[in-house]
């Protein structure tokens, strides 16, 4: 199995359920706080990979949701200075293992990157890993 470093926001509910899924395919993974993580723009950027620029923002981040910031309208490096000032509004988690990063948690590009099933087992998941756990929450409590 993997060990995987997995910075997100600590205490954020998808994010327990995420490192959940990950721990029991037996995954070693070690939290980090992606908020107090002291980020490069290189270092940043390398998580991303092939991903289109608007894919890099957290969807549930609050300036994000009111408006006041629209992913479509920033290029790379225009993305990566204000994610540099606001960490919020990174897609999260963003995970290492070995060389490879990855941004996001899709269920089936997990699987096929570290597998999220025992000895081989079929991976079956109908669930949400990637929306927000605690929609009605308040803007500091799961942005």
């Amino acid at each position: 199995m993997a060990r995987i470093t997995f910075y997100t926001k600590i205490g954020c509910l998808t994010s327990q359920k995420q490192l959940a899924l990950l721990q029991e395919a037996g995954h070693q993974v070690v939290l980090q706080d992606l908020l107090a993580h002291p980020w490069t723009a290189e270092e940043l950027r390398s998580y991303f990979g092939d991903l289109p620029v608007q894919d890099w923002f957290n969807p549930n981040a609050t300036r994000i949701k009111s408006g006041e910031i629209d992913p479509e309208a920033y290029a790379a490096d225009e993305a990566l200075a204000v994610m540099l000032q606001d960490h919020l509004l990174i897609r999260r988690p963003l995970m290492e293992s070995g060389n490879s990063r990855r941004c996001g948690f899709d269920p089936a590009v997990i699987h096929d990157w570290v597998g999220l099933a025992k000895h081989g087992d079929a991976f079956v998941f109908r669930g949400d890993l990637s929306s927000c756990s605690n929609p009605g929450a308040v803007a500091s409590a799961c942005p």
